[in-house]
């Protein structure tokens, strides 16, 4: 599924790894841990000009053509003010400005919202969340991002047409073969109708997949409640690794296409921190092959031994 070129360097191992599927490339080099680049959590200050927040949010929000927002629970849906697809939707997550740690009602109820905005358009819809600024969120209040376009994004189209690749050279499903191969290997962290592993192929730091047993987006509804839990299993796993910040993004596909699988997947991100540091640098930017730092494999063994 994917293969590995170790090369030696003064202080250690330097490894190439690509997805043979996808052509998708990372570098891994465990010995730049050593660097400490991250720093301790400094959350932003509370906002009293936060968008988001419950004094603001049902007058300077936008809604839906028929006037409306989508509320369930403390979750609230409108469309986005400054859309980058043709259909971009807001779920505020929370009441709360900042959030230390979520709770299952909180993400869940978030996921049903932006399973019902999205159906409201069709194409090839993906749920996203950029939590806190470090990991690119310009409003610090929690919230996801549904986009939809009547074409998939590159990632997903991808996966698609060399999935089918795959299925007519090797006569069963791509996902299939995943599945098989991550329930035993050292990546595999848990589950098993979603199964989360460590990615052989990171597209960035500790990327933790989940595969579902689904392709698009109106089979999602009877998943969210595990969806949920393996998702605050992650975001539990990063915290114990001491990073807050994260990216998510759950990629569907439109219609029944070549046995593709729904996939949720998640990266941790540096901290918030005074100086502002990133760690997403030209390799990220320029040339879309990351620089990670965890291997995979380590990230399945430390979630079995101490992340539980």
């Amino acid at each position: 599924m994917f293969a590995v070129t170790d090369v030696a360097t003064g202080r250690g191992i330097l490894q190439y790894r690509e997805e043979r599927l996808t052509g998708l490339r990372c570098r891994i080099s465990p010995e730049r841990l050593k660097r400490h680049i991250d720093q301790p959590l400094s959350l932003p200050h509370e906002s009293s000009d936060c968008p988001f927040c419950r004094e603001n949010i049902f007058s300077v929000t936008p809604t839906f053509p028929d006037g409306s927002r989508i509320i369930i629970g403390e979750s609230v849906t409108f469309p986005n003010m400054f859309p980058f697809a043709a259909w971009h939707t807001v779920t505020v997550i929370t009441g709360d400005h900042i959030v230390p740690l979520f709770t299952r009602q909180q993400i869940a109820d978030a996921l049903h919202a932006q399973t019902e905005s999205l159906l409201r358009f069709g194409g090839y819809p993906s749920i996203n969340w950029n939590y806190l600024p470090s990991a690119g969120a310009s409003i610090v209040h929690p919230h996801m991002q549904g986009i939809a376009d009547m074409h998939p994004s590159w990632l997903v189209e991808r996966y698609i047409a060399a999935g089918k690749e795959y299925t007519a050279r090797n006569g069963k499903p791509y996902w299939d073969a995943v599945r098989e191969q991550e329930r035993s290997s050292d990546r595999y962290l848990f589950g098993d109708e979603i199964l989360w592993s460590a990615h052989a192929v990171p597209l960035g730091e500790r990327e933790v997949r989940g595969i579902l047993p689904v392709q698009c987006l109106d089979e999602l509804e009877s998943y969210i409640d595990p969806l949920t839990a393996g998702i605050l299993e992650i975001l539990s796993l990063y915290r114990k690794l001491g990073t807050y910040a994260f990216n998510m993004a759950i990629f569907f596909s439109h219609g029944k296409t070549g046995k593709f699988r729904a996939f949720c997947s998640l990266i941790s991100r540096i901290n918030p921190n005074p100086l502002s540091t990133s760690d997403s640098a030209f390799m990220e930017r320029l040339h879309h092959e990351p620089v990670i730092l965890t291997l995979p494999e380590d990230l399945g063994k430390y979630y079995r031994n101490e992340g539980r």
